[in-house]
């Protein structure tokens, strides 16, 4: 099992897990590795040295009161399917929905969906909050 170290051109880093190198690059050029977070297929992969597990050995110090890169990633997609887990999916009924809830015609509760830019900030016009929040592909979709 080879593990390399890859990024997306929005400067994502991930890992990526397969069978050879040539695994890899059969899958890169069918366009099926893609970023978790933005969903980009345009990949590369990074330089990376191999890991040796070294009971004992000092690691390096972290910058202190700064995450790295991948922490930072992981905190945000803990943050993004908490809020998936604690809303309705209403897809693109969510203006309609919004309304529906902000004049007392639906019960409060939480929602996602989709609107176009009109539409929400007609919303938010009307009084009506309301946060863009893009979902990366990796979340959208339960994993295989």
């Amino acid at each position: 099992m080879k593990v390399l170290d890859l990024q997306c051109p929005g400067g994502h880093r991930f890992e990526g897990w397969f069978a050879s190198a040539d695994d890899f690059e059969s899958q890169l050029s069918r366009k099926l590795v893609e970023c978790p977070i933005c969903g980009a297929t345009e990949v590369s992969r990074l330089p990376s040295a191999p890991r040796l597990n070294l009971s004992g050995a000092a690691q390096p110090p972290a910058q202190q009161g700064a995450p790295d890169m991948n922490e930072l990633q992981a905190r945000v997609m803990r943050a993004l399917r908490e809020v998936l887990d604690k809303t309705e999916n209403v897809g693109d009924r969510f203006a309609e929905e919004a309304r529906r809830i902000h004049y007392n015609e639906a019960p409060a509760r939480n929602i996602r969906g989709v609107t176009t830019a009109e539409d929400a900030r007609a919303l938010v016009e009307e009084g009506i909050d309301v946060m863009p929040l893009p979902i990366p592909a990796a979340l959208k979709e339960p994993l295989q």
